[in-house]
């Protein structure tokens, strides 16, 4: 048994306080605050996938955007259940890289070239590596970063987005639209619902939200995932709820229809999806839930 002699004890209690200092010491550091790592990397049978976090921003009485068409009860018994505010959000804008081995594919832009290219040199690429730039759908977010000032910020890519979306948009007369895409025609290639954009990556209609808005299938090595862009714009008041409307969907009906059909895809099949405006990382999947849907962040599948 061990004894505890009386100069052991003394010499325990003068050290005391050089302790208590070098606690003090250590609560002395700074205070970082909240920050999140600005990409995230994994592999899908032989394609690497990135998401970037090209910007982040807290937004204000989030029913005026989400669930408009239900009761301000409705939407606080629902946003209390999920843990959220009912008086703002989280916005996140995360473009995503895919790497086939043989071009590297950026999916959107985000809302500006310099948000997007420090995204990008974290994850370690430059603009100049890009070599496609896929465009889901025309909203300002989506696309502006297309260009830096008045040249392009992907010098070396060619573009692909979906015919119905680029025509419907150039009869609008979008100031941001004409400004970064429409110079941009000639080095586009418009696709249909099911072309390819490139081997293993296939364009799906998801109208609604704009009027030719796509996603993307990708198909690698006997994996599958989705890169929904916003057919579904929030993990509880958009995806949980498809029938709640969202202001910024232009037909709205028919965004409802394509979140329940896409969704129900998704989660029959068990396929993961990458949402544009996901909790960050924005990577996820979706099971059926009553006669709605719950989002289940991604955690380490697609890491083995």
């Amino acid at each position: 048994m061990t004894r505890l002699t009386r100069r052991a004890a003394l010499a325990g209690a003068a050290a005391l306080p050089f302790a208590a200092a070098a606690v003090r010491t250590h609560a002395a550091a700074p205070m970082m605050g909240a920050s999140n790592p600005p990409y995230n990397r994994f592999r899908l049978g032989e394609f690497d996938v990135t998401t970037i976090l090209a910007g982040t921003r807290t937004v204000g009485d989030p029913q005026n955007i989400f669930g408009m068409n239900v009761s301000p009860e409705a939407f606080k018994e629902v946003s209390d259940a999920a843990h959220i505010p009912t008086d703002q959000a989280q916005f996140f804008f995360t473009p995503t890289i895919v790497n086939t081995g043989a071009e590297l594919v950026l999916f959107d832009t985000g809302l500006s070239a310099e948000g997007t290219t420090a995204a990008l040199a974290a994850a370690g690429y430059t603009p100049d590596m890009i070599d496609v730039v896929v465009i889901t759908h025309m909203h300002g977010d989506h696309i502006g970063g297309v260009t830096n000032g008045d040249a392009p910020t992907f010098p070396n890519a060619r573009y692909v987005t979906g015919s119905a979306e680029f025509d419907a948009w150039s009869a609008m007369g979008n100031d941001t639209f004409d400004a970064k895409m429409k110079p941009l025609a000639e080095q586009t290639t418009f696709i249909p619902g099911g072309a390819d954009v490139t081997g293993g990556i296939t364009a799906m209609e998801a109208f609604g939200h704009t009027p030719g808005h796509m996603a993307y299938l990708l198909d690698s090595g006997g994996s599958q995932l989705l890169i929904g862009a916003d057919f579904t714009n929030h993990y509880v008041w958009s995806l949980a709820y498809p029938d709640w409307e969202v202001k910024f969907d232009m037909d709205k009906e028919m965004a409802a229809r394509t979140r329940r059909k896409i969704l129900g895809m998704l989660a029959t099949d068990g396929l993961p999806m990458i949402g544009y405006h996901m909790p960050w990382p924005a990577v996820g999947y979706v099971e059926t839930r009553g006669d709605g849907f719950h989002y289940v962040p991604h955690s380490y599948q697609l890491m083995l």
